[in-house]
């Protein structure tokens, strides 16, 4: 199996344990981290999505001109933009650059973070729209004639696109809901996960595949995670300690910063209930920083010395997990740092197939 890496994009140095250093947006320190991450040997890097965030399309497009390879994971939240015009966008940017180009679908289950963008629909009538949504958005792709369509959502009369991926445009779906596994069976290429112990990953890959069976879709899968890494285990460990001593420091201002309430999130609640039975979990992962943060995201660390993480990243991916989305609390010194971790796991992974095929 090959391992996709994807990192994290943004626009200014910022993390739970440090305060937010430059303006919102520094296109020097975008510059530096999306080259960072292509030095390591990353696939992709994220641009995340919030109702605050800098424009993504933007955002990606810088991305992408300033590296030669990287591609981008561009966050889309459905129900603010058409889906013809959605289509478009993302096939327009394709084609200026080919293959680098992957949607994730983020339906938003922050009822006050929709609001913030005028949303005032329920996680429910969400879920119903991004169906739609998601059929328009692959029919605008790839529809060589003009087509109809009709729902409850979204009415197209003879909707077509003179730019349409040559490859497809992959989609990349996250939610842990019983809506979101629903939808998400139906449309997802890559269907993502945060960072929960191996059964409870185990679980969910299982419950997405009975999912995606009635449409013939057989969906990859995809991992988030925080690594600390260091030479030995101890030194992962006492960094470790001071990402929670400096993220306790901040707990006021994050939530200030943020001020979301993710108490609606499925995917919240069971990183909450994961860091309720403890600390560590499996060889090593580490759940303080979720409880400190109120699983605000992607926030269970992976704790070790480099050969113990990685092998660690290797348990998922013999689970049955293809893509590892994994950022620091040092954005851009993690960035650079992760490039052994990159190279230890895809080396091992490679033995390990070589291995099954000269057993076969």
């Amino acid at each position: 199996m090959t391992v996709e890496f994807i990192g994290i994009a943004a626009t200014q140095e910022f993390s739970e344990t440090g305060t937010a250093a430059g303006p919102a947006v520094d296109p020097a320190y975008l510059a530096e981290l999306a080259r960072a991450h292509e030095e390591s040997g990353f696939d992709r890097v994220l641009v995340a999505h919030s109702s605050a965030s800098p424009d993504g399309f933007t955002v990606a497009d810088q991305v992408l001109s300033r590296t030669t390879r990287l591609g981008v994971l561009l966050a889309h939240r459905p129900g603010f933009v058409a889906p013809t015009l959605t289509a478009r966008k993302f096939a327009t940017l394709d084609a200026f650059h080919p293959g680098r180009v992957a949607l994730h679908v983020i339906t938003g289950g922050d009822d006050a973070d929709q609001a913030r963008d005028g949303d005032l629909s329920d996680k429910p009538t969400r879920y119903r729209r991004t169906d739609e949504f998601l059929q328009v958005v692959r029919r605008e792709w790839e529809s060589a004639e003009p087509f109809d369509f009709e729902g409850e959502f979204y009415t197209v009369r003879g909707g077509w696109s003179s730019v349409r991926p040559r490859v497809p445009i992959p989609v990349y779906f996250g939610g842990a809901s019983a809506d979101a596994v629903r939808v998400g069976g139906r449309h997802a290429d890559v269907y993502a996960f945060w960072g929960e112990p191996l059964a409870g990953i185990a679980e969910r890959i299982d419950r997405v595949r009975a999912a995606a069976r009635p449409y013939g879709r057989d969906p990859r899968f995809s991992v988030s995670l925080r690594p600390i890494p260091a030479e030995t285990e101890a030194e992962a460990w006492r960094r470790a300690q001071d990402v929670l001593r400096l993220t306790k420091e901040r707990a006021g201002e994050l939530r200030k910063a943020f001020n979301l309430d993710h108490s609606a999130q499925e995917g919240s609640r069971r990183l909450l209930d994961y860091a309720a039975r403890g600390d560590v979990h499996d060889k090593r992962l580490w759940t303080a920083i979720a409880k400190e943060t109120g699983a605000a995201g992607n926030s269970t660390a992976l704790v070790g010395s480099y050969e113990q993480v990685a092998e660690s990243l290797l348990d998922y991916v013999a689970l049955g997990v293809s893509t590892l989305l994994i950022r620091g609390f040092r954005p851009l010194a993690d960035a650079r740092d992760y490039g052994s971790l990159v190279k230890l796991v895809r080396e091992q992974a490679d033995g390990a197939a070589l291995a099954g095929a000269a057993a076969v």
